[in-house]
């Protein structure tokens, strides 16, 4: 029998979405399950992205420019101008989601075995992206206890070899909602410049910070033009994740030269999911507004709820919409299963994000659980509450 690849082998399996044959399962069991294991989001997409496809009259939907078409990298470029982030159309790539971004990104900077720092816990597709690109993840270890900060710079820099091409960031952070403060950036392109390596955020949650913080974009910072690459997405600022749209920016030339090489093996991103995308980016600020005082209202609720169960530690998400909580428990994996196949109440249960699996250090995150509040305020109540006496009856 012919044999797979190592490195197939190696891929990771993602820990949001390993549990769904479970999930499944207790549906078919006539279980209902509230979905806390995911960021899709229920926010109703803009409808002007909608009806753009809806009422496009195209009679051969033929490939796009491989970069995406120069209108929509226009109309991109003005929606970073917005946001005092100066950047050109030849600046963007378009790419089929935030996922092919990172994919091009690390093909393009690094060869194989080169290193990449990445704060842990990580967005866990970071792991496959390395893996299938032959890079190899050092992380650094950030903390609950300090609200999932960034580590002090002397821990990256100590792990900072000749093999090393780039530090990787997700401002606000998937899974710990945490937003990396101006000093803190700061700290970074102060480092990626002395050691001449790249700075990669993945920005896709930008849009969303709260208690009155503002977001830091890399490309904002003087003297990193040649350093920064960013990562972006159409997928949760708009709750646009069908649409599999993302964007590679940088002011490097050679940087998005390389990329381009990658991108034309690829052909070129979806035609219609670019019209719904471009569309998206009239979307008026009050739909922002909106959609932030309904996140801040959810996680108001979440952690209030999750303060309530006894031995529970949780951190306080500064944005995006996820939090990471520390269960008194020993193996979250095991607790997660059991849920969708052992427990329920009233025939509803929960399904959580083991959070060891947004770690690359083994051992971290055993206990922990990603959640994502993505759903109304009603089910996170239910949701905690099940939650909460499932602990109770949990023997592990």
């Amino acid at each position: 029998m012919p044999s797979v690849s190592n490195k197939g082998l190696t891929m990771p399996q993602s820990p949001i979405r390993k549990l769904v044959p479970f999930a499944e399962s207790a549906k078919k069991r006539g279980v209902n399950v509230i979905h806390l294991n995911i960021g899709q989001p229920d926010i109703k997409t803009p409808q002007q992205a909608l009806d753009a496809v809806k009422n496009n009259n195209i009679n051969v939907l033929e490939y796009s420019r491989t970069e995406g078409s120069e209108e929509f990298r226009t109309k991109i470029a003005k929606y970073y101008l917005k946001n005092d982030i100066p950047v050109s159309a030849t600046d963007i790539i378009v790419t089929t989601g935030g996922s092919e971004a990172l994919s091009f990104a690390m093909n393009t900077i690094a060869d194989t075995d080169d290193e990449i720092i990445i704060p842990e816990p990580f967005y866990a597709n970071y792991n496959g992206f390395a893996t299938a690109c032959g890079v190899t993840v050092v992380p650094v270890v950030s903390k609950i206890e300090d609200n999932f900060a960034l580590p002090p710079i002397e821990d990256f820099e100590k792990l900072i070899t000749p093999r090393t091409k780039a530090i990787l960031i997700c401002n606000p952070g998937n899974p710990t909602g945490y937003l990396y403060s101006k000093e803190e950036i700061q700290k970074l392109a102060a480092l990626v410049k002395k050691h001449n390596i790249f700075l990669v955020a993945d920005e896709v949650y930008r849009e969303f910070t709260y208690d009155d913080k503002s977001h830091t974009s890399i490309l904002k910072e003087a003297g990193l033009e040649d350093h920064a690459i960013v990562i972006d997405s159409v997928s949760k600022r708009y709750s646009m994740c069908g649409a599999r749209i993302g964007y590679l920016v940088s002011k490097n030339k050679e940087f998005i030269a390389t990329a381009m090489k990658f991108a034309q093996a690829r052909l070129s991103p979806p035609t219609y999911a670019q019209i719904a995308s471009e569309a998206a980016l009239d979307t008026p600020d009050s739909y922002f507004a909106e959609v932030k005082t309904e996140y801040v209202a959810r996680r108001n609720i979440l952690i209030a709820e999750l303060e309530k169960i006894e031995g529970i530690k949780i951190a306080r998400p500064q944005g995006a919409f996820y939090c990471i909580a520390e269960l008194p428990i020993e193996d979250a994996d095991h607790f997660a299963q059991w849920l969708l196949e052992d427990f329920n109440i009233d025939n509803e249960t929960v399904m959580v994000a083991p959070a060891a699996g947004f770690y690359a250090t083994e051992g971290l995150g055993k206990n922990q659980i990603r959640i994502a509040y993505v759903l109304d305020k009603n089910s996170l109540k239910k949701a905690v509450q099940i939650l909460k006496e499932a602990l109770k009856s949990y023997k592990g």
